[in-house]
């Protein structure tokens, strides 16, 4: 297994970004006229560096299967971005948010890259409220903010209605002003089928225009990746079902290293499973956690009679409730990191203690802080605390301020009003922390291509806290890729106009064209959503919540047995050569079925536990993740060669300077 070089500049770790700045290489502004670059996907990661790329006076050619770039899944982002602000007071810092996110990950990602993150991370506060986006204020006049699960510190930064739209509005609002300018050229409806390179470096891509199906290739002096994360291998996911991993997998084919993929998080705050035809899981922001008690009854017969109709969550009184997550983690109490309280509500679930009828589910009451809002509200009005009515009402209304939109979408899903009667919220797939593998300059193992936001491996480690998500994608487009892109690019000033008629681009569109065919005359019987929930059961039961040996092994085993028998039994309506959404989810399910292999393999291969990675042989005997670091504190990046099965693993050793390794405690 050869070592992987992740060029992290040398000296102290708060200095390490400012000397990279200091010393890279620029491209005047003159050179950047004649340069072009594609993006492919327009999140908040794609978005911004799209925007900032042509501000800067490149040509940027930017892709998104969605009709617009405002419809990309950043814009269900519910509860907030992050940033070391330190309005509050509290104690936060750039260090602090270093220290929380490196801890969060279990320890098991780049100091120098989380270092970086954390700096850079009050920048795009200022960056979005200079472009208009409503943060909340408080009565002074300051951005609001409040605590997400994992820290001790209020530094998440939010928006009323869903933050990520509100941050994707601004970035849009960005790249319309350069698409207007002609410095961005958008191309909505087209899907990235392969990634061209020439000599050794990324040239361009092979686009599928989604309204008429043809193939358009694209040339550029670098590629850049911004297409999201992997989540929806597993079926039912938070992400929004045209979610995928081809664009990332392509290139991935072509050289570029996959790095750990079995660290995917599950959310603590979703709506549990309904049925059989979901298609989408419904996340509930874990800001709720800010205010929401979580609990399970403490007897079994009353969970069985709630499950069972006869009784109701109302009807337990106080000392009959287990609030299992303040009762085990006393310092953090509902707000521990997400990996820690998803799987403690599998814990009690599986213990017999489950609420809804499938016996998975949990509360989040709200009655406690509605009680506590009242009264407080209830003093400054003048009004009796002991006036049950008005302090239940006035309490009602402070969190209907806070949380009102999640609280109506809940209740237009379940039938319940949650002001009344707790929510149930279950663990669901949601990000995933593995990706293209990338150093420093976020550039991939194919020079000339980058990746940026949840497409890369990400600088959280193997769980994320949350809003963090939204911080790493601005970080790495606004503030991160501009400056590493033009060390690259500073060597194609004299390169000219890259040629889409060369063997390589040829080659690449034959090969998506022959592909195509070939999945469009299988007429099997089965459709492809039969065979993407025949792998979404797989990956959720053998290689979610937790895994063990024997699990990964069958699940290796059963995915490459349903990755043969999709080849031989799918049916795909219509044809090439008009819309055709069941050849779109036929291509992105064929990368799936490959990458849920190297998943697992991954999994089997990491024997610890760690972050969002449970393996059951290595536990405490509390039940937390027992990590073992001297053998696996690195990153696991593989190699494709052809087929999954001979995939080669490359290491990347973590060292740490600055953070001590240790078992993390939130007790």
């Amino acid at each position: 297994m050869s070592q992987l070089k992740s060029n992290i500049p040398l000296g102290p770790i708060e200095k390490k970004w400012s000397k990279h700045k200091n010393e890279i290489k620029l491209v005047s502004p003159a050179n950047k006229r004649g340069i072009d670059v594609i993006v492919v996907g327009t999140g908040l990661a794609g978005g911004s560096a799209a925007a900032t790329l042509a501000e800067l006076g490149y040509n940027v050619k930017a892709f998104c299967f969605q009709d617009s770039p405002r419809r990309a899944h950043s814009i269900a982002a519910q509860g907030g971005i992050n940033a070391a602000k330190n309005y509050q007071g509290d104690g936060d810092s750039v260090y602090r948010l270093f220290y929380d996110t490196v801890k969060g990950g279990d320890y098991r990602s780049r100091e120098a890259n989380v270092y970086r993150l954390a700096e850079v991370s009050s920048n795009i506060i200022d960056q979005c409220v200079a472009q208009g986006v409503p943060f909340a204020r408080e009565y002074g006049g300051l951005l609001d903010n409040r605590s997400f699960g994992g820290v001790l510190v209020s530094r998440t930064f939010y928006a009323k209605g869903q933050t990520g739209q509100q941050l994707l509005l601004g970035a849009y609002s960005a790249m319309n002003r350069q698409i207007a300018r002609g410095k961005i050229k958008m191309y909505s409806r087209h899907e990235m089928m392969d990634i061209v390179v020439v000599d050794g470096k990324a040239r361009g891509i092979i686009a599928r225009n989604l309204i008429t199906g043809e193939l358009e290739r694209h040339s550029a002096h670098a590629v850049v990746i911004a297409s999201g994360g992997y989540g929806n291998v597993f079926y039912l996911s938070t992400n929004a079902m045209g979610s995928n991993v081809s664009a990332a997998w392509k290139i991935h084919k072509k050289g570029a290293y996959f790095a750990n993929p079995c660290f995917t998080q599950i959310h603590p705050t979703c709506i549990p499973v309904s049925g059989d035809y979901q298609s989408k899981l419904t996340l509930m922001s874990e800001s709720l956690r800010n205010d929401g008690r979580i609990w399970v009854p403490k007897k079994k017969s009353d969970a069985q009679a709630i499950r069972e109709g006869k009784l109701k969550p109302t009807e337990i009184s106080e000392e009959n409730r287990d609030y299992y997550l303040e009762r085990r983690y006393p310092s953090f109490g509902n707000l521990v990191p997400r990996d820690v309280a998803s799987r403690a509500a599998k814990e009690r679930c599986d213990a017999g203690f489950g609420v809804n009828k499938t016996g998975e589910a949990v509360y989040l009451d709200f009655s406690s802080a509605i009680i506590r809002y009242g009264k407080e509200k209830a003093l400054l009005k003048g009004i009796s605390q002991e006036d049950e009515n008005a302090v239940k009402n006035l309490g009602k209304e402070v969190v209907k301020a806070k949380y009102g939109n999640l609280f109506q979408m809940y209740e237009k899903i379940v039938d319940e009003n949650p002001y009344e009667t707790p929510m149930m919220i279950y663990p669901a797939v949601h990000y995933t922390m593995g990706g293209v593998w990338v150093d420093y300059n976020l550039m991939t193992t194919i020079p000339g291509c980058f990746a940026i936001g949840e497409a890369n491996f990400s600088d959280h480690g193997a769980n994320r806290l949350g809003a963090s998500a939204l911080m790493q994608g601005l970080a790495d487009g606004y503030f991160v890729l501009p400056y590493t892109i033009g060390e690259y690019l500073s060597d194609d000033i004299k390169t000219g106009k890259i040629s889409t008629d060369s063997k390589e681009f040829v080659d690449a569109e034959k090969s998506i064209d022959k592909k195509i065919d070939s999945l469009l005359n299988t007429n099997g019987s089965k459709s492809v959503d039969y065979f993407h929930k025949k792998l979404g059961k797989i990956m959720w039961n053998k290689c979610g919540m937790s895994r063990n040996e024997k699990d990964l092994k069958n699940a290796i085993k059963e995915i490459q047995d349903l990755r043969s028998s999709f080849y031989k039994d799918v049916i795909i309506p219509g044809d090439k050569n008009s819309f055709n959404e069941s050849l779109c989810k036929a291509m992105r399910l064929a990368d799936f079925l490959e990458l849920g292999e190297l998943f697992a393999m991954d999994a089997l291969k990491r024997n610890e536990s760690c972050g969002g990675h449970f393996r059951e042989e290595f536990q405490t005997k509390e039940g937390e993740a027992l990590r073992i670091d001297d053998k696996f504190s690195f990153v696991s990046a593989w190699e494709n060669n052809g087929e999954i099965s001979k995939s080669k693993l490359h290491k990347e050793n973590l060292e740490f300077s600055d953070v001590e390794l240790k078992n993390r405690s939130y007790k």
